[in-house]
């Protein structure tokens, strides 16, 4: 039995939910998002909000219930409050910088890294140092924070590198004569 897909999604003020052509709709405050429905899961709409279920009692069904039910909250989270992701930069002469709809990264190469921002994402530059990565679609703001990321993931010797706020760098200690 699934412990998160027991429980219901409760649907705030402001927000409001639909079933339709095989997709569970959500509109909010900060915008529209939308999944599509499993076969095997039932959704039911009620007062208490939008419950999800397993349609019978096959392996699949139980699989996807709790799994479908934390994409229906973070279509509820991101309409009400968005995702918010921060990448740091470590290192001498790395920096970034929002030009437009262009994030310019300066990442030791020898040349600058331009990385086009997606529509429905918003990037911002607090310091040269810091990159905040916002949407309201929670699987599209950690991709591009991964493909950020991937232009100079941090190096174990000095910890140099684009890192996730919070991430933990495995440091190791260099030769020894």
């Amino acid at each position: 039995m699934s412990r998160i897909g027991k429980k219901a999604v409760s649907i705030p003020d402001g927000v409001t939910a639909s079933m339709e052509d095989g997709q569970v709709k959500v509109k909010g405050p900060k915008g529209e998002l939308s999944t599509p429905m499993v076969d095997d899961l039932t959704y039911e709409l009620s007062d208490g909000g939008l419950l999800v279920t397993p349609a019978n009692k096959t392996t699949r069904a139980r699989a996807y219930w709790g799994m479908q039910r934390t994409l229906v909250q973070n279509l509820i989270d991101g309409v009400t409050d968005g995702f918010t992701k921060v990448l740091e930069i470590t290192g001498v002469g790395y920096r970034a910088a929002v030009k437009g709809k262009v994030l310019n990264l300066q990442l030791g190469f020898s040349h600058d890294v331009n990385f086009d921002i997606p529509e429905g994402i918003t990037i911002k530059t607090p310091d040269q140092t810091t990159i905040e990565i916002t949407g309201i679609n929670k699987q599209q703001v950690g991709q591009v924070a991964a493909e950020i990321r991937r232009w100079r993931k941090p190096e174990p010797y000095k910890g140099k590198g684009i890192k996730y706020r919070g991430e933990y760098v495995f440091r190791k200690e260099g030769k020894k004569k």
